[in-house]
């Protein structure tokens, strides 16, 4: 059967609506907010040439809303905005996570290139350091207990006690008003201090303050005064690096083009929502293993077996008669043992920068727990080697040994029996010492811990967790000692 065609005039009309739908489809695309390549993010700009390709950006990782973790995935407003930042800027960005106490020295020891993290623009740091434009703005606001009738307003803070990082900016207005600081490391463990009773109040950003309260609404916590001034959130870098121009511009573009308004209400216009224990728990405790695997174990392993050599050679040179040998090895255990494992940590972390020394952060804790150990060790030993009957080396002589040979094959076996139960409390001690590490960068378990801890507020559950862990490793190092111990005492007189 033949079709007749459509008329002329049939075919003009269709071609008509086909030509306005796709203007139509055109315009749509071409509206803010609409879908397609026009809702593309703009494409990033060439790199500035004072830029290094990778910025390392120092953050907390603990101070939620705005740099925590979502299981391992380091999340917030602050890495969101500066992941926009960077992405505009044609550059890599490798965060570095800090505690805030440490994150100044971190820049000025050149371990970072810029800090997110929340940073308050005020006159010493814009001294000393090139900031940037506010990228956020806010007031600090004091919190109380529910119950807590005794302050209301920011005078009331004289003579209280108040929970805050010494060196942020809301210590500084808490000792403005007389409040008497406690010293703490992040603003989840000051909420904490409050919430038991062992301090009065704590000052911080307001926006943190409410995402705290939003996602522990059991609490017990209150909001009770604000300050007056208006806070300006800033990046900061070191004085003449040439970064804080090429990221003022950004910032100023994703003001301007509404980018920098999505990321606040990402994390600000809704309320947020705290995951149960239990499910932190799961998220967390395969994390927290796998630090056990990669960073705990071998950094105790190394540590110990290279302050062990050292030891000997130290505890040989106190017992060496030649002067020149044994002051300096008397030294060297003096200093080590007198000076806390955290002040060596920091003295070589970030003050060995300053000499022209860097280190990476796995090697200077290995060096700082190796010196450490070394020096206990040390006594250990030369006391395990004085326990030796004298006799022993007269006999080793009678037969035809000279000193280096009886000390390796008889005086140091003997030696190494009585040595083995305080040696084994050292590297036990040592097992737990490496949480110091995270002080220095270095993401080992109990650091897992913390930045698991940090935004649910499970404090109990995931230190309890990671006390169960050092227990279990130190329940294996025990029962290896038990071992050890019967094996050499297996053919002593008794």
């Amino acid at each position: 059967m033949t079709q007749t065609p459509p008329p002329a005039g049939s075919r003009s009309r269709a071609r008509a609506a086909w030509a306005a739908l796709l203007a139509l489809v055109t315009l749509v695309l071409a509206l803010p907010g609409a879908g397609g390549a026009a809702l593309a993010a703009p494409p990033p700009a060439p790199r500035p040439a004072e830029l290094p390709s990778t910025l390392r950006v120092g953050t907390e990782g603990v101070y939620p809303p705005f740099s925590f973790h979502q299981g391992s995935k380091l999340t917030g407003y602050d890495i969101d905005y500066f992941d926009e930042v960077a992405r505009r800027l044609g550059v890599e960005v490798e965060y570095v996570e800090t505690p805030w106490d440490s994150m100044f020295a971190a820049l000025d020891s050149g371990r970072i290139d810029i800090i997110a993290n929340q940073v308050t623009k005020n006159p010493e740091r814009a001294a000393r350091y090139d900031l940037t434009r506010p990228y956020v703005t806010t007031r600090g606001v004091v919190v109380v207990k529910d119950d807590d009738s005794r302050i209301t307003k920011l005078e009331d803070l004289k003579g209280r006690s108040s929970a805050q990082n010494i060196t942020s900016s809301w210590a500084a207005v808490a000792k403005r008003y007389g409040a008497q600081v406690v010293a703490v490391d992040a603003m989840d463990k000051a909420a904490d201090l409050v919430t038991q009773g062992r301090v009065d109040a704590l000052v911080n950003d307001e926006l943190a303050v409410r995402n705290f309260l939003s996602t522990h609404p059991d609490s017990g916590l209150k909001i009770v005064a604000e300050t007056p001034d208006v806070s300006e959130s800033v990046f900061a870098t070191k004085k003449g690096a040439g970064i804080t121009g090429p990221v003022d511009e950004i910032i100023s573009t994703m003001e301007s083009d509404g980018t920098a308004k999505t990321i606040y209400d990402r994390y600000f216009g809704v309320e947020a929502t705290a995951p149960s224990t239990w499910t932190v728990i799961g998220q967390n405790i395969g994390p927290m293993l796998k630090a056990v695997v990669t960073a705990t174990i071998p950094l105790a392993a190394i540590s110990f077996l290279l302050g062990l050599v050292l030891a000997l050679l130290v505890a040989l040179a106190r017992l060496s008669a030649n002067r020149l040998l044994e002051w300096p090895a008397r030294a060297f255990v003096s200093l080590f043992r007198g000076t806390p494992l955290l002040v060596q940590l920091f003295l070589i972390f970030f003050g060995l920068p300053q000499l022209g020394l860097r280190l990476s952060p796995w090697p200077a804790a290995v060096i700082a727990f190796s010196l450490n150990v070394a020096a206990y060790a040390a006594e250990i030993i030369r006391s395990a080697i004085l326990s030796v009957p004298q006799g022993q080396w007269e006999a080793a002589s009678t037969i035809g040994m000279d000193r280096a040979t009886a000390l390796r094959r008889v005086i140091l076996p003997q030696a190494g029996r009585v040595a083995v139960p305080p040696l084994s409390n050292t590297l036990i001690s040592l097992v737990k010492d490496t949480s110091l590490a995270s002080s220095i960068l270095v993401t080992e378990m109990f650091r897992r811990a913390q930045i698991a801890a940090a935004p649910s507020g499970a404090f109990l559950e995931l230190y309890g967790v990671a006390a169960l862990i050092y227990w279990g490793i130190c329940l294996v190092l025990s029962t290896i000692q038990t071992s050890l111990e019967n094996r050499l005492g297996r053919h002593v007189a008794r």
